[in-house]
């Protein structure tokens, strides 16, 4: 950690909020792990009183990041995934990377009539069929996601059965025939879940979740997928990779 960092007090950007976002960078960068340094040493880092390094912690707790173990002191938390939203990842990529154990749980899958968005965003003409699967993202044993993905038909009639047995999208894919795709869209929101998604994630209603919807390619530019996760934002950081 270093011994001082400056804060720069007129940037528009309230003190704990840019303390907040120095501790955040440091421990998605590995320079912060296990114990968070004291509020006293935080202090003295940032030049500011103990109160506004305590607002920076709270914002880290609330944001999942650290764990308060009254009478232990503060934890960083070392089950966070970086989702790297890369042209060619999927979340199963940095579940790999990150050297967790990672798996789509199956609830089921059926064949329906592509409506508005869905239709439009997999360049689809009127009428047309797609595959809707419903799954939990599921980490360590832990659901870390609730997921809807719309694959086109009849291309991809039979994906549910083989996404079902291999657990990995891409892998489900790849037995149809699409090895290589990239992705040509996404688009992250924070919102709140619904009674259903928050007893799937085992979070509170109150409780923000990230809202993910990707669509994904082939190597000839034709859509293959339009997927919707809702992550437990205590579980889940997006990291956007360059270009």
């Amino acid at each position: 950690m270093k011994n001082h960092t400056p804060i720069v007090r007129s940037a528009g950007v309230s003190v704990w909020r840019q303390i907040e976002d120095v501790l955040s960078a440091d421990i998605l960068a590995g320079h912060l792990t296990h114990r968070l340094p004291n509020e006293t040493a935080l202090a003295e880092r940032f030049s500011v009183n103990r109160h506004t390094v305590r607002q920076a912690v709270k914002a880290l707790v609330e944001r999942g990041m650290v764990d308060v173990q009254h009478g232990r002191g503060t934890f960083v938390r070392d089950d966070v995934i970086d989702y790297q939203v890369g042209r060619r990842s999927r979340l199963a990529h940095s579940v790999a990377n990150a050297r967790r154990v990672g798996v789509s749980k199956v609830l089921h899958w059926s064949a329906l009539t592509a409506a508005g968005e869905i239709r439009l965003l997999l360049d689809l003409p009127e009428p047309s069929e797609v595959l809707r699967v419903d799954s939990l993202d599921v980490v360590d044993g832990k659901v870390i996601g609730v997921c809807t993905q719309y694959f086109p038909l009849p291309r991809f009639a039979g994906l549910g059965e083989l996404y079902a047995h291999t657990g990995i999208t891409h892998q489900a894919l790849a037995q149809c025939g699409v090895t290589q795709f990239q992705r040509r869209m996404s688009r992250v929101t924070a919102r709140l879940p619904s009674r259903q998604v928050a007893e799937q994630l085992g979070q509170p209603l109150s409780a923000p979740i990230l809202y993910v919807e990707t669509v994904y390619v082939d190597d000839a530019g034709i859509a293959i997928e339009y997927g919707i996760s809702r992550f437990c934002s205590a579980a889940v950081q997006v990291v956007v990779e360059p270009e």
